[in-house]
């Protein structure tokens, strides 16, 4: 596992690159993620405005203005924080030691933050200052919804994470409330409580929810932009995906009994007899995550045609949160592996929704009824995450004697929204639509 860019480097290249433990391998992947998705709804907003689905909204703009104090404030933030944290890391001998309990501290440099912040802000001044004309002018320009692709991205960021900490907070609310003990009692970092345990539907139900009225308030039209959404969503997932994988950031599955951990941290084969030692040796560990051993959720598949035993059963060493038992001999941090190895479920619905993502965009030209994309999207993502949540540790909801989790109610609504949807969009957006002229 690669906790950190750091880590990765060191071991693919033997380099040791200490700021680089400032970037961590999860967000990381999450902004590749979104670079990513930016750059579909680019591509499918232009192609759907060539077809006349899209018009314009106008906007006055002045131009010719010097700098204003608010863009100048801003720029010197951004400078200052530069320098402050990331260059100031450098000049700190332990800094990197905890990079996330670095980077909520009040430690830094504060003369190279200033001295950044200030430089950062001329060069705002001075680039105005080039533009700067005699008399300020108002110029009317036309906004397309592309244009607006990175007002999506951020609405979608922000909503999306807010979204992702209240499902998570209402899916667990017991857990949230130990994690509040913990930093009160100094045994966690008050960081933990906003980055740790996120719920993807929930940051998609808010962040949709978000550029529904992002879009109503410039007139895109929702439908339209909702087809577009579906490649960029599942793309999206997939990509933010590969970042729990990498980092082990506990969104694994449920132990996989056909193998055990070894000392060095590896998945082997192993008897019924084997796996039930590993149990008993393992006890308090097991005890303390799931409240008895008879709560530890767990299948039998053993490996076939040859594929490697990871595929199958990974015990995710140097994990990101810290989950497991310790590697005898790791020194620092992130030395802990899972003694009894798990489905490594993030792989899994990276591959699933790579597969979707390129079946989605195939369709993208040929599905011709408005809505029809969506709704297979949401069939799609429905349909993949309910089947994943098999193997997944989750906390269930006790429902007419069932056991069910949150994502499995939500997917399984999906599911059926997907299939109206689908099945209704020609009666319910099939009319022929004036289309509007391109500049």
């Amino acid at each position: 596992m690669y906790p950190n860019l750091y880590y990765f480097f060191k071991d693919l290249f033997g380099i040791e690159l200490p700021g680089l433990k400032l970037i961590n391998s999860f967000g990381f992947f999450v902004a590749l993620a979104f670079i990513a998705s930016a750059w579909v709804l680019t591509v499918e907003l232009r192609r759907k405005q060539k077809q006349g689905l899209f018009t314009y909204t106008e906007q006055i703009i002045t131009v010719g203005q010097p700098a204003t104090i608010s863009e100048l404030l801003i720029n010197f933030l951004l400078g200052f924080l530069m320098g402050f944290k990331i260059i100031g890391g450098f000049l700190l001998p332990d800094a990197f030691d905890d990079p996330q309990q670095y980077i909520f501290s009040g430690r830094g440099n504060w003369l190279i933050g200033i001295l950044l912040g200030g430089f950062f802000a001329w060069l705002k001044w001075q680039e105005k200052n080039k533009q700067k004309l005699p008399k300020p002018e108002q110029r009317k320009i036309h906004i397309w919804p592309h244009d607006r692709v990175g007002d999506i991205v951020v609405y979608a960021a922000v909503f999306g994470f807010a979204g992702a900490k209240l499902f998570d907070i209402l899916e667990a609310p017991g857990s949230f409330m130990q994690s509040i003990r913990a930093v009160r009692e100094g045994k966690q970092d008050a960081s933990s409580l906003i980055f740790s345990g996120l719920t993807f539907y929930g940051g998609l139900i808010v962040a949709t929810l978000a550029i529904i009225y992002y879009a109503r308030k410039h007139k895109i039209p929702i439908i339209h932009l909702a087809d577009t959404m579906g490649p960029v969503m599942m793309i999206a997932y997939a990509l933010g995906r590969i970042g729990c994988q990498v980092a082990g950031d506990g969104d694994w599955g449920i132990v996989n009994s056909a193998f055990v951990t070894d000392a060095n941290g590896h998945s082997i084969a192993a008897t019924q007899e084997q796996f039930l030692t590993a149990v008993q040796n393992n006890t308090a560990y097991y005890t303390s995550k799931f409240g008895a051993i008879e709560n530890l959720q767990h299948h039998s598949v053993s490996s076939f045609l040859g594929l490697p035993n990871w595929l199958f059963a990974y015990s995710y060493p140097h994990n990101v949160v810290e989950d497991g038992v310790r590697l005898a001999g790791c020194q620092g941090t992130h030395c802990n592996y899972l003694p009894i190895p798990v489905f490594p479920t993030p792989f899994y619905e990276i591959v699933a929704c790579l597969i979707l993502f390129f079946v989605l965009w195939s369709l993208r030209g040929k599905l011709k009824v408005p809505g029809q994309m969506a709704g297979l999207y949401l069939i799609f993502n429905g349909a993949e995450r309910f089947l994943i949540e098999k193997i997944r540790v989750n906390a269930t909801y006790n429902i007419a004697g069932m056991k069910i989790t949150q994502a499995e109610i939500i997917s399984f609504l999906l599911i059926i929204a997907g299939i109206v949807l689908f099945t209704q969009s020609k009666k319910w957006f099939g009319k022929k639509e004036d289309t509007v002229a391109v500049d």
